[in-house]
């Protein structure tokens, strides 16, 4: 059987820190011996636009260099992209969605029409009560550690050691880290 990819595609709005969680999610894969690649698309170049970022990570070089197509993970940061057909453009009944927001699975799952595994992290929130600040990426690296097992919660929290050690306090590390294993925790899936 040949090897498979597991990619992920992300969608947010210029500003909200997909391109800086993709990229980590690729660290902490690469620091897990996998093989990676992370790259953004960008329409408009402004905040608050619409973007994507992709990750495939595989055990095997990865030999394709495009957009992720077809997703085994969709990644929303943005709730109020809810709704959008780029969402669920070329997924299958198997992709994995996992979305930043206060709404409970099924309200999420109608609004994507999807019938697959819908999961959903207060990521803003949580990322507000634990860091100060509404940047919800280590939450969701959390919770894609969580869902997919593709990457393991020690990894990601010894990325954001690594990472953010370098250019912010302990404190601030902390934070992250207990932002992400409240992530991990507290992701609510169905099925």
């Amino acid at each position: 059987m040949p090897a498979k990819y597991f990619e992920f595609r992300w969608h947010a709005r210029a500003g909200q820190g997909a391109k800086s969680a993709s990229q980590m999610l690729a660290e902490a894969a690469l620091e897990m011996g996998k093989y990676v690649q992370s790259f953004p698309e960008y329409g408009a170049e402004r905040t608050g636009a619409p973007m994507k970022a992709f990750n495939r990570i595989a055990d095997v070089p990865i030999l394709v260099h495009s957009s992720v197509e077809n997703p085994d993970v969709v990644i929303v940061i943005d709730d109020t992209m809810l709704g959008n057909p780029d969402l669920v453009a070329g997924v299958r009944d198997g992709t994995i969605f996992i979305v930043n927001t206060t709404k409970d699975v099924d309200f999420v799952k109608t609004k994507l029409g999807v019938k697959g595994k819908v999961c959903v992290i207060p990521a803003t929130d949580i990322a507000l009560e634990e860091i100060k600040r509404g940047i919800p990426n280590t939450v969701m690296l959390g919770a894609i550690a969580n869902v997919t097992g593709v990457i393991t919660l020690e990894s990601v929290e010894e990325r954001i050691r690594k990472t953010f050690g370098k250019k912010f306090s302990e404190e601030v590390v902390e934070a992250n880290v207990r932002a992400l294993r409240r992530g991990f925790e507290e992701v609510k899936c169905n099925g």
